[in-house]
């Protein structure tokens, strides 16, 4: 998770620095991994406008610019062909720095000199993977309203700090800005803002009339909502958004799919766009795929998916994979008229099944995982009209389409601030808990020494007294906990008699000469047939592993011959023919294939002598 501070400073403010910031987010169990400051190495590079562009009198492939870089012109040759009179263009001037370290300075081109070089995208960014394929050969041609003289650093973006995370699966509400600057927000004292909605509705007609909602399956979605937007023009999304996007580590793509990945990534809550037009009969099932079904997803790739699997489908096919990508054949087109705006909650095992079978991940199928906010659902598709009817992108009709089957409850609980205390080895006031809890917006409710705590929507990692006790003590400090001894009684460690004896075993072996190896507890069924067992022999009935780490080793083993054998020719190949090893294993067997109960483990010692002639 990346999080750019200035877009956190949208919502919340503060004034540590960057370093300070992070560690009070670490010691609060938020835990900041990096920080990383793009385009710190970029300098001298401003944009300018071309005046004129001129052929070299003495070279055919190379053109002779006049530039305008703010009170002064500057003349550079370049061997571009995509420049021209009236861009504006970054221009490197002397003594510039680029991505790579390149230093420039004045050079002479078969006699015209040239005081700089124009910039490409890659000799400003290094990696160009986060901006359009179109602009990422020839110079990078700047928007035509960029002013002149302007340091390339804050024209495109690159003068911000980048916050890092490795998130904790439990924190979902983190995987999102807003969920960050929360949390800023109480470290801080200063209480994070959410984002303003005057949602302006000036479409014809309501989105209930224009497309129907059905799910199939409630224990696997349980909402849907969608909002139908109309006369879409579709273009790039303002340069504040494309640069929100690109710090974060996404590329910008077009308005209408900028606006979803950039409140998917403000919000936390993953959506989806579909060509009205294109859903058969305007409709949406959420169901599960038919056996053998097969979708092409929108990385062009055609999947056969299984019948455990859930799909977003109109009236005659699966339009896309719920809670992972969306189907190639309802995709947002330079043609659309006409959006289905999607924002949804799948149950996430399944989004994290469907992901791991089919081998695709995504930025929505990683969030599902761990939960979303489903009572802030509406919030998120309204967030996303919102704004591309801001930028003029669409017209948005009235209502709301809103399939909500069983309502999710926050979670409610009693706790006393006495337990909070034995329980941490602290003595926390009272007061200092309940402050720090509704800081973190949970509902207290005191009576006496019982308190009584909803948790937000958003915390569904929150769900008895051990979870307040967390949330008391990182905020609280851990450094403002004093260490304290573990009381109780002292008992003598020992082994199991199993453990002595293998103990006991490995001695014996090791004192007659012999070393230990250590195999996998897997195997290949092709190691019977080089023990030539025969075919009724009951250690061919190995048990067949669901995902093994390898193709090569499909069972569990049955004999530890196997691995050690395998040792013996690898050392042999190696021409070390003498030999004494021996191993210690756990060998695995069925009762019955396939199985209907627990396997019997049993320990196990083979040894093997090769000696040179």
């Amino acid at each position: 998770m990346r999080a750019p501070v200035k877009w956190l400073k949208d919502y919340v403010d503060f004034q540590d620095t960057p370093e300070v910031l992070g560690n009070r987010l670490t010691m609060a169990g938020i835990p900041v991994e990096g920080i990383d400051r793009p385009g710190q190495e970029l300098s001298n590079i401003i944009t300018g406008l071309i005046r004129s562009v001129d052929p070299h009198p003495n070279a055919d492939r190379l053109s002779v610019c006049v530039i305008d870089i703010g009170g002064r012109t500057v003349r550079i040759v370049t061997g571009a062909t995509n420049v021209q009179a009236g861009q504006v263009v970054p221009v490197a001037i002397s003594g510039a720095v680029l991505a790579d370290g390149k230093i420039i300075q004045p050079a002479d081109f078969r006699g015209v000199a040239s005081d700089g070089m124009l910039c490409s995208a890659e000799e400003i960014l290094g990696d160009t993977k986060l901006i359009p394929p179109e602009k990422r050969d020839g110079i990078y041609i700047l928007p035509e309203d960029t002013a002149v003289g302007q340091d390339i650093r804050s024209v495109m973006g690159l003068d911000d700090t980048i916050l890092e995370f490795e998130l904790t699966a439990n924190r979902a509400d983190c995987f999102s800005v807003l969920g960050i600057a929360r949390e800023i927000g109480v470290l801080t004292g200063n209480k994070a803002k959410r984002p303003m909605l005057p949602l302006k509705e000036h479409g014809i007609g309501k989105a209930s009339d224009m497309a129907t909602i059905e799910i199939k399956e409630p224990e696997l979605c349980g909402r849907f909502c969608a909002r139908i937007l109309t006369n879409i023009r579709p273009g790039e999304s303002p340069l504040w958004m494309q640069h929100r996007l690109q710090a974060a580590g996404m590329r910008p793509i077009s308005n209408v799919v900028d606006v979803t990945n950039f409140v998917m990534l403000e919000m936390g809550q993953p959506m989806h766009a579909y060509d009205y037009s294109l859903l058969a009969k305007h409709s949406i099932v959420v169901r599960r795929a038919a056996k053998g079904e097969k979708l092409t997803t929108l990385d062009g790739v055609k999947r056969e998916l299984t019948s455990d699997m859930l799909v977003i489908a109109d009236a005659v096919q699966a339009v896309g994979l719920a809670g992972v990508m969306g189907g190639l054949a309802t995709e947002i087109s330079s043609s659309t008229q006409t959006v289905l705006l999607e924002a949804a909650a799948f149950y996430g095992p399944n989004v994290r099944r469907t992901s791991r079978g089919l081998g695709l991940r995504s930025e929505a199928s990683g969030r599902f995982e761990r939960g979303v906010d489903v009572a802030a659902i509406p919030l998120a598709i309204n967030r996303a009209a919102q704004l591309l009817e801001e930028m003029g992108a669409c017209d948005v009709v009235p209502g709301i389409i809103d399939v909500y089957p069983k309502a999710v409850l926050p979670a409610q609980f009693d706790f006393t601030t006495s337990w909070i205390n034995r329980y941490l080895g602290a003595d926390i006031p009272a007061e200092t808990m309940v402050d720090i809890l509704e800081k973190l917006e949970f509902t207290i409710k005191v009576a006496g020494e019982t308190v009584t705590v909803t948790a937000p929507t958003w915390r569904q990692d929150v769900t008895g007294s051990v979870d307040i006790a967390e949330e008391v003590s990182r905020i609280y400090g851990y450094d403002n906990i004093d260490s304290t001894q573990p009381i109780g009684p002292l008992h003598a460690g020992g082994q199991v008699d199993k453990n002595n004896l293998t103990d006991q075993a490995r001695n014996i072996m090791t004192g007659l000469g012999f070393y230990e190896t250590l195999s996998f507890s897997f195997s290949q069924p092709e190691f019977f047939d080089h023990l030539r067992l025969p075919a009724d022999s009951p250690l061919r009935n190995a048990i067949p592993i669901m995902n093994p780490i390898t193709d090569e080793y499909p069972i569990l083993r049955t004999t530890l011959m196997a691995g050690l054998l395998d040792t013996v020719a690898r050392n042999l190949s190696r021409k070390n023919e003498d030999l004494k090893l021996y191993e210690v294993g756990t060998t695995h067997h069925a009762l019955s294939l396939p199985l209907t109960s627990h396997p019997e483990e049993e320990c196990r010692l083979h040894m093997i002598s090769v000696e040179s002639l």
